[in-house]
């Protein structure tokens, strides 16, 4: 089937006219700029449609689903995308204002204006995927894998050239200043070999399509490459959202890359390793594409680790665990080169490993990418490429490089100062890429003479030309966009392996796209000449046996259990805030034109104690009729606020840094029960609503989702996560949140005397906090007894709510811990505790002073809560903490301390 502009039938309400759909992407796309700066708009290749105006036959059945579903449907199709991204818990770190100390950690692809290869620190922040795919034929996939091969086989020629016996220099192809001036070339790598026939391991490389249809490269990626991760959650995303497209067209599928990325992993270790262990080093959870970081480690099913986690000892590299070290043979690299080692590398660095060099000195630990290869992102290297290409393969390259031009050469530096408005201008030392169209002409003039003072540091390139392809990414209907693609290949034995497809994106409107800022990404379909629904893994490079036992299966470091155990602490904090401003909520509008009623005195007692529990100021020295009035305000900000401590939503921020940061341990249920409860804590306009109405519906749907949320967690937690020693750390964490905050309730509510009708009152409302105000009506017949309270929620043991509950499975984790061995400190310290409770009589608990207190239930609510405090800096100390007596070469140890 043909679409054409002219001669389609009438629209129905459900179907789009086929007319209409090419008249609107013409349309859409005539507004373009940004096609060909010389041709003009709207004269770049279009990917759907040819130049007489029909659909290229690759995108035939996505034009037939797009008419069918309609605009309804296409709206429905972005908000299903939407859901499944924010379900998957698929982010991008959005930077916040630089702050000193921040190294840059992770460059390649970004979102928005966040593509500028910094790292800085933010929040996690929405990952923008088109619902739509850019689809390739089969025959320019053909071209496309078969340039991209050769690239990598020319740029790890030329890698292994400038580290070994510089051919490429001493014949005079490359000029030596613009490999020894570029910050990629790292002097102590010298030497250093990558196991194997390869030196270039993971290869990442930005492709647009020119107005003539050819395929053009804008970049390489060779540092640390960033994106796979992202492609191959993309697939998942997109696949599940349009199964129908997905099954009429069947493109090929990705995931086999991943297989030959993890054998490939396996293969590169030193020789002596006999079971190699594999990482995956990130820079942190503050790294822009932390997600994809994670997620690559996930999908590996390698450990992902920080520097902390890492130590050189004895020459060789080791994974802390639980007071063990764990030989490492392979670290797959996501932090810059320059920061991987201070003692050797840059001394300010807080993301290395000290003495991670000499280590690869002796060959005792493999590092890829290797830690010289950033000097092949260079920008003076691709003015020599073809050059390089003939003199190291004999070949001539089969993806050609936008036009570039070096001021170290007298007619190139000529063209390149008379062209200055319609050039890309990079320094070959580092630094940002200059736009030469943004420029002033008094910005011109001064880059000019720079150029004139220092020539060879400077190189100008034509400014990248993109192909168009149909986006519905907003509403309104189907439109045209800007596209471009990072594919990436990964070493074997015999060549490079490409991953089918790749990280497709839409590119944002103006000069900003000519420094690939992209608005959203795109999922690459590959079309096969036959229907396929396998795919051959590329040959494996080891020997495997069947099944593999995992070297790192009981490996947990310091700070992935601390992680896991205040992950336990904060979802439990999120679940019992959420009770407790629930009932106070209710309490409120039940008594709040009711208060000469002796219940009422409840509501300033339920804010004391939300005020003891978060550490913050209710009101609770004032005037209890003033702390009333202004219960709105409280409540709202105990619930919205993310800056108050122990608010509902900075629980549940931290509670989701904490999840990311162990993303690779967490299961995929996870990220649905986080995305709900984080959509449910956010209010739209950020501060408290003005109309109350608004501002109730929106508390009541944040307390009843986030309780929910927490609820399905926990279940998902039982339920689907191995009982392993991170699941016990976590739990220890729940255990002992748990007791710190029924401590403290109890501590605020109980321990003062009342009327009989306020006392009812706060009791009930504190055993429905508790959770436990069902089975005490069960059990208890007649008025409310501080007693019979205190038998269930502190004493009985068979109560999941309970104090000698959670001391019970305090000792239960304690003792599964690898380094229990019955008389730990923290061990000790539960056992004495729990036997203390349990020589105490709940009726002793009644006992009043003159003064009104219940002295014996104060006293023990207070001690039981510092011993719990007390619990968690030991277990933090123990367990959770680095080896001590270690100095940072940065100076004091800023250690990483969750709040």
């Amino acid at each position: 089937m043909v679409l054409r502009a002219s001669g389609s039938p009438e629209p129905t309400p459900s179907v789009i006219d086929a007319g209409e759909v090419l008249a609107g992407y013409r349309a859409a796309r005539a507004q373009k700029t940004l096609f060909d700066v010389r041709g003009g708009a709207g004269t770049g290749y279009d990917e759907f449609v040819d130049a007489a105006g029909n659909v290229r036959p690759a995108w035939q059945e996505l034009a037939e689903c797009v008419g069918e579903r309609g605009r309804g449907g296409l709206n429905r199709l972005r908000s299903v995308v939407r859901e499944l991204v924010d379900n998957d818990g698929i982010t991008f770190m959005q930077r916040e204002p630089h702050s000193g100390g921040q190294e840059r950690s992770d460059p390649g692809f970004g979102l928005s204006d966040a593509i500028t290869n910094g790292d800085g620190t933010g929040v996690p922040g929405p990952w923008h995927l088109d619902p739509l795919p850019l689809i390739i034929s089969a025959p320019d996939w053909d071209d496309l894998e078969s340039g991209l091969v050769q690239r990598s086989r020319l740029l790890d020629a030329v890698l292994a050239d400038l580290y070994g016996p510089r051919r490429s220099i001493t014949s005079g192809t490359l000029p030596p200043a613009l490999v020894f001036g570029h910050p990629g070339y790292v002097r102590a790598a010298r030497g250093i070999d990558v196991p194997g026939r390869r030196q270039l391991f993971l290869h990442g490389c930005d492709v647009s399509r020119a107005a003539t249809g050819e395929f053009v490269v804008n970049a390489d990626w060779t540092q640390a490459p960033s994106g796979a991760g992202y492609a191959m959650a993309d697939r998942r995303v997109v696949a599940h959202a349009i199964p129908d497209l997905y099954e009429r067209i069947g493109p090929r599928p990705a995931s086999p890359w991943a297989q030959a990325l993890r054998l490939a992993l396996i293969d590169a270790a030193p020789e002596s390793a006999e079971e190699p262990v594999v990482v995956v080093l990130s820079p942190g959870i503050h790294s822009e594409t932390a997600f994809d970081q994670a997620y690559l480690a996930s999908v590996l099913g390698f450990p992902l680790v920080e520097n902390a986690d890492l130590v050189v000892r004895d020459g060789k590299l080791w994974m802390r665990s639980l007071g063990t070290l764990k030989r490492v043979d392979v670290v797959l690299r996501r932090v810059d080169a320059e920061y991987a080692d201070p003692l050797d590398l840059r001394p300010d660095s807080r993301l290395g490993v000290v003495g991670l060099v000499e280590v690869l000195r002796r060959g005792a630990v493999t590092v890829v990418n290797t830690l010289g290869s950033g000097i092949l992102e260079s920008p003076g290297l691709l003015r020599f490429l073809p050059e390089l290409a003939e003199l190291l393969l004999g070949e001539k390259p089969l993806l050609t490089t936008a036009p570039t031009y070096w001021g170290g050469i007298d007619v190139e530096r000529s063209h390149l100062l008379a062209h200055l408005s319609t050039l890309l201008i990079k320094p070959v030392t580092g630094g940002e890429t200059i736009i030469g169209p943004a420029l002033s002409t008094s910005q011109r003039k001064d880059l000019a003479a720079r150029i004139g003072a220092t020539p060879w540091q400077w190189v100008g390139q034509e400014l990248p030309q993109f192909s168009s392809a149909p986006t519905d990414l907003h509403s309104g209907g189907l439109s045209s966009g800007s596209v471009g693609m990072r594919l990436f290949t990964v070493a074997q034995r015999g060549g490079y392996a490409p991953m089918i497809g790749g990280l497709g994106y839409l590119l944002a409107q103006g000069n900003a796209a000519f420094k690939l800022n992209t608005v959203a990404a795109k999922d690459i379909w590959v079309r096969s000449p036959a229907r396929v629904t396998a795919e051959r893994t590329p040959s494996p490079s080891v020997d495997l046996p069947a099944m593999t036992p995992s070297p790192t299966r009981a490996v947990s470091s310091p700070r992935v259990l601390s992680d896991l155990f205040w992950l336990g602490r904060y979802a439990e904090r999120a679940e019992s805030m959420a009770r407790l401003l629930t009932v106070t909520r209710e309490r409120y509008h039940e008594f709040r034109y009711r208060r000469e009623l002796p219940g009422s005195e409840c509501v300033p007692v339920l804010l004391t104690a939300l005020g003891k529990i978060t550490g913050t100021n209710t009101g609770a020295d004032g005037d209890d009729a003033e702390m009333v009035a202004t219960a709105p305000t409280t409540l709202w900000s105990l619930t919205a606020d993310r800056h108050r401590p122990g608010a509902l939503a900075q629980s549940v921020e931290r509670l989701g840094m904490s999840s990311r940061a162990v993303r690779d341990q967490m299961s995929n249920d996870t990220w649905m029960v986080l995305a709900a409860v984080e959509r449910a804590v956010v209010h739209p306009s950020g501060g408290p609503p003005e109309s109350p109405s608004e501002g109730e519906s929106y508390l009541a749907t944040a307390h009843s989702q986030t309780l929910a949320g927490m609820l399905a967690l926990s279940g998902v937690a039982a339920e689907s996560m191995v009982q392993d020693v991170g699941w016990t750390m976590m739990d220890i964490g729940k255990r002992i949140e748990r007791g710190i905050w029924l401590t403290t309730l109890l501590s605020a509510t109980l321990t003062t005397v009342r009327s009989p009708g306020a006392e009812q009152t706060i009791t009930e409302s504190t055993l429905v906090a508790c959770e436990s105000s069902v089975i005490y009506r069960r059990r208890t017949l007649g008025k409310v007894s501080v007693a019979a309270v205190a038998d269930l929620v502190l004493f009985d043991g068979e109560n999941p709510r309970s104090l000698a509950y959670q001391f019970e499975r305090l000792r239960t984790d304690l003792k599964a811990l690898p380094s229990s061995s019955g008389s730990t400190k923290p061990e000790r310290l539960v056992d004495e505790v729990a036997a203390r409770l349990r020589r105490l009589d709940p009726a002793d608990l009644e006992a009043v002073t003159p003064e009104g207190k219940r002295a014996e239930l104060a006293e023990l609510l207070g001690g039981m809560h510092a011993d719990l405090r007390e619990l968690s800096r030991l277990i933090t100390a123990t367990h959770l903490s680095l080896p001590g007596g270690m100095q940072p070469l940065w100076g004091p140890d800023e250690r990483r301390v969750m709040p």
